[in-house]
């Protein structure tokens, strides 16, 4: 993949993967949870630091960062039934303005 976006886009994605992921481990104490997870944590760097080779680093980690948290709390309220709140959303609507505002600049 040769557009650097797409490929932290994904990167994020596996994040995401990982992040949740890590709760179905059991704290690392079921074996396929725990490789599917380590499998997505190894992915998603690997595609962040492709994405790095012609993005911003500042950039390009925050993007990573905050598609890997925003997907993670909008997942946690379905697969885990954690509460919305306003103020959670308002935090999810922040993280969103940010990531734009990095893609835009």
């Amino acid at each position: 993949m040769s557009n650097p976006w797409v490929v932290l886009i994904l990167a994020g994605i596996f994040e995401m993967v990982w992040a949740i992921g890590l709760k179905y481990t059991d704290g690392f104490s079921r074996l396929w949870p725990s490789v599917l997870t380590l499998v997505a944590m190894v992915i998603s760097v690997l595609l962040l630091a492709q994405a790095m080779k012609t993005l911003p680093v500042g950039t390009a980690y925050a993007v990573w960062t905050g598609i890997g948290t925003l997907g993670t709390a909008i997942l946690a309220v379905f697969l885990f039934g954690e509460p919305v709140t306003v103020l959670r959303l308002a935090g999810i609507g922040l993280i969103l303005a940010g990531i734009v505002a990095l893609k835009l600049a």
